[in-house]
């Protein structure tokens, strides 16, 4: 009989995995490690959203402030031509979103922000949506090509060209207001344990 017991209980290393393919996709980015972890949890004070423009997937021009007003929002930076890191974090909204509906957060929004504004018009990003079966609450954008600057001051703080892919996901109150970052691809769990802190 095998009574041989694992070390490392399986959720634990799966974490573990997770952290370390996180850390891999980081290195590969070029982002730097300390880059990747300063900055996680409350944003205090709270950082306002500006009023970037944006082009959305079904076409609507809003600037990102009235965007996010009205509810929580979780948003993520991405494009949809990337191959690598983007579709996990598609696949991580998509958890997410099946999380809020199973515990009838209706009030929350997703938002994928493109950091690739000359190729993602609204075809690929309603097409980025259709492939992770993103229902209304979903919804997928990119500033204005003159606004990209300005949007990447408020998610990374003005990093430079390697630091600007990240895998967070930025929290914002129905205010419009930067209160949450998470790790670097959270899991679904850390993000709806962010959006409970903001009710």
């Amino acid at each position: 009989m095998n009574t041989h017991t694992p070390l490392i209980p399986a959720r634990a290393a799966s974490l573990g995995r997770r952290r370390l393919l996180a850390a891999g996709a980081m290195a590969w980015l070029g982002v730097p490690a300390a880059r990747a972890n300063a900055s996680v949890g409350p944003v205090m004070p709270a950082v306002s959203a500006p009023a970037l423009p944006l082009r959305r997937h079904d076409g609507a021009t809003p600037v990102l402030a009235a965007q996010l007003r009205g509810g929580p929002t979780a948003v993520q930076l991405m494009f949809t031509g990337c191959s690598t890191v983007c579709p996990i974090q598609g696949a991580l909204f998509s958890t997410l979103q099946a999380a809020l509906l199973a515990e009838r957060h209706t009030a929350v929004r997703l938002l994928s922000l493109s950091i690739d504004p000359l190729a993602d018009d609204p075809a690929a990003l309603s097409a980025w949506l259709r492939r992770f079966g993103a229902r209304p609450t979903w919804s997928a954008a990119a500033p204005a090509p003159e606004a990209l600057e300005s949007m990447f001051s408020l998610f990374t703080g003005g990093a430079a060209a390697g630091d600007r892919h990240t895998g967070q996901v930025y929290l914002f109150d129905r205010h419009a207001r930067l209160v949450w970052r998470t790790s670097e691809l959270p899991p679904a769990e850390e993000v709806m344990a962010g959006l409970r802190q903001i009710g």
